[in-house]
């Protein structure tokens, strides 16, 4: 029997998603405030009379307690901060516009236990926002994804020359470069969105929701489209979710 001594910490989290483990167990991945990404098992929860089984499910905002492990951590404890999955989940688009969002969280946190305070407000922030449903949903999500890469230090050019840094605004835009080009730098292939749409991706970017919420809807496919081709650009592989978000 080990007697290794086990680090008890505590931290609040937003679960990002979970997987089973054998009969009645679950691994959790979490988003931490402090700690950054931590995947943890949570023993039992699979049972119907566990504790706090129903408190660890994806959107769910939760204070825990964990027992470092070798590989994986273990909850010891889990308090409900705020459940956003009812009200996410019950709306469709809201539902597909929020699983993006864990799931670029997951994957933009690739390193366990490497702190990410501003990635875990940015998750909390769109998460509130998808719950109360007063925005629509597909702006959060593209507002979401363009701070997420912005703090992953992928913030796309959508003034100046992504390039040389030659002042804009310029009329072409390159995913490869990542953003907006002059006509030197231009590559080939490289795409002519409406000044109208970069406009709106830099309202989403800086926050300005009565720009963005006045945009016409043709705009706001077209900045969807960038958005994802940009994320899926960087990340090298697409996102599973981001296909099926609703936009309509």
């Amino acid at each position: 029997m080990s007697t290794t001594p086990q680090a008890l910490y505590r931290d609040e989290g937003v679960v990002l998603r979970t997987q089973k483990l054998g009969e009645a167990d679950r691994i959790v991945t979490v988003l931490t405030r402090r700690t950054g990404k931590v995947r943890a098992v949570a023993k039992g929860v699979r049972r119907t009379k566990s504790k706090f089984g129903a408190r660890l499910e994806p959107f769910s905002h939760v204070d825990l307690q964990l027992y470092t492990g070798r590989n994986l951590d273990i909850v010891s404890q889990a308090e409900s901060i705020r459940a956003y999955g009812p009200a996410v989940v019950g709306d469709y688009r809201a539902y597909t516009a929020g699983t993006a969002v864990l799931e670029t969280a997951d994957r933009l946190t690739a390193e366990e236990k490497e702190p990410s305070l501003r990635m875990f407000l940015l998750v909390i922030g769109a998460l509130r926002t998808l719950a109360e449903g007063q925005k629509p949903a597909p702006l959060v999500l593209d507002a979401f994804l363009l701070r997420a890469m912005s703090v992953a230090g992928w913030e796309p050019a959508l003034g100046d020359c992504a390039r040389c840094g030659e002042a804009g605004p310029h009329r072409h835009f390159s995913v490869p470069a990542g953003g907006t080009v002059c006509p030197s730098c231009r590559p080939t292939g490289s795409a002519m969105p409406s000044p109208v749409t970069i406009e709106l991706m830099e309202a989403l970017l800086s926050g300005d929701w009565a720009h963005a919420e006045a945009s016409l809807a043709i705009n706001r496919r077209e900045g969807s489209g960038l958005v994802a081709a940009l994320l899926q650009w960087h990340l090298e592989r697409g996102l599973r979710s981001l296909p099926l978000v609703d936009r309509a």
